[in-house]
C-alpha cells in the first residue's frame, strides 16, 4: 500500500492537487481512497459530492472520507478526558470553562492521523492519499512516544498498581477523583498507536510526503520551514508542486511587477529543493471543481510519470545536536567550488554558479559557524 500525504500553507491548493493525485492513480485501477484532516474540509466542494466521516464513492476507483476530528478525538481519548473534566471539576469555581481547559493545540490533528493508521493496517486500499492540515508541527508531535517511554515503561504500571490499592483512600482524603483502570488503558492504547504510526510515517517505501507551494515569498518561507521540519524528522518528501504559476501572456501592463515577484520565487524554489521533484502548475482558467476538471488536471500534472510511485528518497541534510553539526548532502559539488554563509535564518551554499538555501534548524538560529569540511559529498558545518 502507498500513502502521499499533501502539506502546505492554508490555501495554497492542497485539496486540488490531492484530489487530482488520487484522480490520476484511480483511472490505472488501484483503489484509492482521498482522506481530508483539515478541520476546514473542502473535498466535497472540489468534488461536488456530500461527503462526511464515512468512506464513501466517488467514482470507480475512488473513495473520499472527510475526517471529524471532534469524533476522532473523543474516540481516542474519551475517557481520559472525561477523568481531567471531573478533576478539574472538583477543586474549579463555577467560572472556568472546563471544557476548553482540555483543548490542546495540535491533539485533535493528531487523532485525525489515527485514521491514516486504520486505513493502512485494513489492508482495503492500494493508495491512500491524505489532504492534511500544515504538519510540521503535528508530525512533531509523533516523537511524544520516544520522549515520554519512561512514563509509559516505568511509571504508569507504577502508578495503576498505586490507585488500586490506595486510590480509594486519596480520594476519601483529598476529596479528588482517581483514575479507573480505562484511563490508565486509554493511555497505553494512545501512546502504542502513536509509535505504530510514526514507524509507519518513517516508512520511506510507503510514506510519501508532498509540499504544496505558490510562487509568493511569504507561502514559500512557509513551505520552507515546513520542508526542513519534516526532514529533521526523517519523514521522506519526495516531490514539491508549484500551484498557480501566471502564464506570462496574461501578466501584461498592470501586473507585469507580479511576474517578476514570481520569476524571483520561482528561482528560490529551485534554490531551495533542487534534489527534490518539482512540478509546475499553471493557475487555471476556471475554479478546480467537479470530477472531471480534477481528472483532466491529475493527467497535467503526471504526464511524465507514475504519480502512485515514490518519486525521490535521500537525505538531504541531518543535524546532531549534540556534537552541534548540520550535515548537508551535495553530492555533485566539489570542495573547491564551495562557499558558505550565514544569513539570518538561512544557509547560504554556493557550488560553482549555482546556490542552495538550507533553512537554519531553531536550535542553531542563535549560534555562529566555528567551522566546515566537505567529505565524500556531505558539507558538515560545526556551530559554537
Amino acid at each position: 500500500m502507498r500513502i502521499i500525504i499533501y502539506t502546505g500553507k492554508g490555501g495554497v491548493g492542497k485539496t486540488g492537487m490531492a484530489a487530482a493525485t488520487a484522480c490520476k492513480i484511480a483511472k490505472t485501477g488501484k483503489k484509492v481512497l482521498i482522506m481530508s484532516t483539515d478541520q476546514a474540509h473542502s473535498l466535497g466542494d472540489v468534488f461536488e459530492h456530500k461527503i462526511g466521516r464515512e468512506q464513501t464513492k466517488i467514482t470507480q476507483n475512488l473513495y473520499a472520507v472527510e475526517i471529524d476530528t471532534v469524533y476522532e478525538g473523543e474516540k481516542s481519548w474519551g475517557n481520559l478526558k472525561g477523568y481531567l473534566k471531573d478533576l478539574f471539576s472538583a477543586k474549579s469555581s463555577d467560572g472556568i470553562e472546563i471544557e476548553e481547559l482540555l483543548v490542546f493545540p495540535g491533539l485533535e490533528e493528531l487523532f485525525s492521523m489515527f485514521q491514516i493508521l486504520d486505513v493502512y493496517e485494513s489492508g482495503i486500499y492500494d493508495t491512500l492519499i491524505v489532504d492534511c492540515a500544515p504538519t510540521g508541527e503535528t508530525l512533531a508531535l509523533l516523537k511524544y512516544p520516544e520522549r515520554l517511554s519512561n512514563l509509559i515503561e516505568k511509571v504508569l504500571p507504577i502508578e495503576k498498581l498505586g490507585v488500586k490499592t490506595v486510590g480509594p483512600a486519596i480520594e476519601k482524603i483529598m476529596k479528588v477523583p482517581m483514575p479507573k483502570e480505562e484511563v490508565f488503558d486509554d493511555i497505553e492504547s494512545l501512546m502504542d498507536k502513536m509509535k505504530r504510526l510514526q514507524a509507519l510515517m518513517l516508512d520511506k517505501t510507503i510514506v510519501s510526503l508532498r509540499v504544496v507551494t505558490t510562487p509568493e515569498r511569504i507561502v514559500l518561507q512557509e513551505a520552507k520551514r515546513n520542508f526542513t521540519c519534516l526532514y529533521l524528522y526523517h519523514y521522506n518528501v519526495d516531490a514539491v508542486l508549484v500551484n498557480r504559476i501566471y502564464p506570462k501572456e496574461a501578466m501584461e501592463g498592470y501586473f507585469g511587477k507580479w511576474m517578476q515577484i514570481q520569476e524571483a520565487a520561482l528561482e528560490e524554489i529551485k534554490q531551495c529543493f533542487g534534489e527534490v521533484p518539482r512540478f509546475y502548475i499553471e493557475l487555471q482558467k476556471s475554479e478546480l471543481r467537479t470530477l472531471p476538471i480534477v481528472e483532466a488536471l491529475g493527467d497535467r500534472i503526471f504526464k511524465d510519470c507514475d504519480p502512485d510511485d515514490v518519486l525521490f528518497c535521500d537525505t538531504i541534510y541531518e543535524t546532531d545536536y549534540t556534537a552541534k553539526t548540520l550535515r548537508i548532502h551535495l553530492p555533485f559539488a566539489r570542495k573547491e567550488d564551495l562557499t558558505l554563509e550565514q544569513r539570518e535564518k538561512e544557509l547560504v551554499a554556493g557550488v560553482q554558479n549555482e546556490i542552495r538555501r538550507f533553512p537554519m534548524p531553531t536550535e542553531f538560529l542563535q549560534k555562529e559557524i566555528t567551522g566546515a569540511k566537505f567529505e565524500q559529498g556531505y558539507l558538515t558545518i560545526f556551530f559554537s
